[in-house]
């Protein structure tokens, strides 16, 4: 899934570590309804942007203008304050931003391209910014020591400008193009999995799977219950941890259960997908199938169609 996060932080030169503070704040505390991706980087990409308003330090006004009229940037970017926290604050070092290769977009004269003129004269920054993040499986590799190969998602950026043209704000405005792929983490399904008997309300479901030995396996692994139209690997009714509900293993293939209490009482057609925690995927699916509906639910439908049946009897 992908977030955008637009933000307005405090301004002023001094204020750098409350614009610190405000974005970590935001990164912990900003929570959407449901469970599927709780928290802002929960997310597999993260895209945030806005006034940040960070500005840069030390150097003074001449210099920094005589940097701008020369097209010399790159002597400003040490001093630029949000290069200079992306050192120093772990929170911000997964974040990444294109190369800033366009005139600070702050502060100009209304209805101009001249910077600031008013007996404030204010120092040019970069205070309009765009910064992207892609989930990283380096810290599930941590936990688990193995190391995946390739990310599932890319973010690309195509072009990073500011647009001098527009003049209502004393900000000219930043825009990024980006592109994303969705990498096939693999070719083929490491895992091929079926449900074992008939599905019902009655017993607990046994799942039998086989999986390649290309599979690094984890003790987080899980086998999802999804229906059919299923978009998303967190969009499962139920799932089993594959290690800790194991019930049988033998060289072609091993049984886990899932127990009654989560499956749907209505029944219905649904399959199952083997999620890894280490390539964060659904590396195999099963062929869809029936479950029957809960023994109450279908005598309490066909209690129903009597009564149906007697009250048309009646007319």
């Amino acid at each position: 899934m992908v977030c955008f996060v637009n933000c307005h932080l405090p301004a002023h030169m001094e204020n750098a570590e409350q614009r610190l503070d405000n974005f970590e704040h935001i990164l912990e505390m900003q929570q959407f309804e449901g469970e599927k991706v709780p928290g802002v980087l929960d997310h597999d990409v993260l895209f945030w942007f806005g006034d940040l308003n960070f500005r840069i330090e030390d150097y003074g006004l001449h210099f920094i203008r005589e940097s701008i009229n020369n097209n010399r940037f790159s002597l400003l970017w040490e001093k630029d304050q949000l290069n200079m926290a992306k050192k120093k604050e772990a929170f911000l070092q997964e974040f990444r931003e294109g190369p800033l290769q366009f005139k600070p977009t702050y502060k100009f004269d209304l209805y101009s391209n001249e910077y600031d003129t008013s007996g404030k004269k204010r120092k040019p920054a970069w205070t309009d910014r765009i910064l992207w993040r892609v989930k990283s499986l380096l810290p599930y590799a941590s936990e688990t020591g193995e190391v995946p190969e390739k990310q599932a998602i890319s973010v690309s950026l195509h072009s990073y400008a500011s647009h001098m043209s527009y003049s209502i704000s004393d900000h000219k405005p930043v825009t990024g193009t980006f592109g994303l792929e969705l990498k096939p983490l693999v070719s083929i399904p490491l895992v091929s999995l079926h449900p074992v008997g008939d599905w019902n309300m009655e017993q607990d479901a046994v799942v039998s799977y086989s999986a390649l030995s290309e599979l690094q396996h984890s003790a987080w692994d899980w086998i999802g219950l999804y229906k059919v139209t299923f978009r998303h690997a967190n969009d499962y009714v139920v799932y089993a941890w594959v290690q800790d509900n194991e019930i049988s293993s033998g060289e072609d293939a091993k049984q886990v259960y899932l127990s009654t209490e989560g499956l749907p009482t209505e029944g219905g057609q649904f399959l199952l997908g083997y999620y890894s925690h280490t390539m964060q995927s659904i590396v195999g699916l099963s062929q869809h199938f029936q479950i029957q509906p809960s023994r109450t639910l279908a005598e309490k439908d066909l209690a129903w169609d009597g009564e149906a049946l007697q009250c048309g009897a009646a007319k």
